[in-house]
């Protein structure tokens, strides 16, 4: 069978990914089960989608529940899970107002449509350069490719959109030097996540805040990876205690279904009208409502809380791998959100780990990436630990 499945996928599927050579069929909290019954411990979870793990009861009933009541009937009418989804982010961040659609790209390509559609309001329809920062990744489209910090992105698809300056990460002064009587905003994902799981300095994202206030620009958050409490925070900006004019979520948000959030505060927001930017399938009742049920199960069951604890177990037993290991070059990350810096090719451990029954994942050649279910356990976190002293 998993022959099978693999040789109709080259055929029908086009190659846009270098898939490992499993099929997997089915998950249960953080382990899955290819079709030859061999189980995986998962510390992918989706790409930092699946927070709450795989097949949660609770999202599992809730799915099926709304399944049997209304999916789709477009944004021409209000629907409850849609209202009270937004509801519960604007509660809950520093934002008034929230765009929902179906992708991280797609929610960094309304946050830069409105970056530009603000000043635009305001008769300043000369600003609309956006400052962002190089190694960053914001997504697909050739809006986002474009406000992307990594060339390997947009490879092939030259000419790219204009209007974007990038400026080294953790660097606030290039960022003073970036801007133009054209800059409208800045971009910056509060820990780089696609770019090596980079933390700032505590005092960066202020500085940045401040920069953007002295010359008013708007600040954007990427939190598409580190929101929903990846970082030990329900948003990363908590950490650095600085909220932004307008923020974007994905990934883990409805633990596995698509959708994507724009939030902003009333005095961007208010620049997009009726007509200035929709999507049909943002913030279907389907998706919204297992969203909702996604953020009460973390606030009832403590989930940030554990991912913090996990996540400063597990970051200090990789740094004692570290210590022990001359391949190891660094430890970083928040919460669950961690990276092993290597002097080697990380794809070869990559793969002894997944033979050996553990998901991992590679990034920038050489970075070892985990952004497990924010369930995991200590246990869980120490088989990792014992499989990867033995390969190192």
């Amino acid at each position: 069978m998993k022959e099978n499945i693999m040789e109709k996928a080259d055929k029908v599927i086009t190659a846009t990914y270098n898939r490992f050579p499993v099929v997997i069929e089915k998950g249960s909290g953080c382990r899955l089960w290819d079709t030859t019954g061999r189980s995986y411990t998962d510390f992918v979870s989706g790409i930092a989608v699946c927070n709450l793990g795989h097949a949660h009861p609770r999202i599992s009933r809730v799915l099926a529940k709304q399944a049997e009541i209304l999916l789709h009937v477009s944004n021409l009418y209000y629907t409850i899970p849609q209202v009270e989804l937004a509801a519960h982010l604007v509660e809950n961040s520093f934002a008034d107002r929230v765009f929902f659609c179906n992708s991280g790209a797609e929610a960094n390509e309304a946050a830069l449509k409105l970056a530009r559609r603000y000043f635009w309001e305001k008769g300043q329809t000369h600003r609309y350069r956006v400052v962002t920062m190089e190694k960053s990744f914001h997504g697909r489209t050739m809006a986002t490719l474009s406000a992307t910090g990594q060339d390997k992105i947009k490879k092939g698809y030259d000419p790219v959109l204009e209007g974007f300056d990038f400026v080294p990460f953790n660097d606030v002064d290039a960022i003073r030097r970036s801007i133009k009587p054209s800059t409208c905003a800045v971009l910056v994902e509060p820990v780089q996540g696609e770019g090596g799981i980079r933390v700032p300095d505590a005092g960066y994202l202020p500085a940045v805040r401040k920069v953007c206030d002295e010359n008013d620009l708007l600040l954007i958050f990427d939190e598409i990876q580190t929101g929903i409490g990846r970082t030990g925070a329900l948003f990363a900006y908590e950490h650095f205690r600085v909220a932004p004019d307008i923020m974007t979520l994905a990934k883990a948000l409805a633990n596995g279904l698509p959708i994507g959030a724009m939030l902003a505060n009333e005095k961007v927001a208010s620049a997009f009208g009726p007509g200035s930017h929709a999507t049909t399938f943002g913030g279907t009742p389907i998706v919204t409502s297992v969203a909702l049920e996604v953020l009460k199960v973390i606030a009832a069951d403590n989930i940030i809380e554990h991912c913090r604890k996990v996540g400063d177990y597990f970051k200090a037993r990789l740094v004692e791998l570290k210590n022990r290991h001359d391949s190891v070059e660094d430890v970083r990350g928040l919460g669950l959100l961690l990276g092993m810096k290597l002097n080697v090719d990380a794809m070869p451990v990559v793969t002894a780990c997944m033979e050996k029954g553990f998901l991992i994942n590679g990034i920038q050649d050489t970075i070892l990436r985990f952004i497990p279910p924010l369930i995991i356990d200590k246990k869980d976190i120490d088989a990792l630990i014992s499989c990867l002293d033995e390969i190192l």
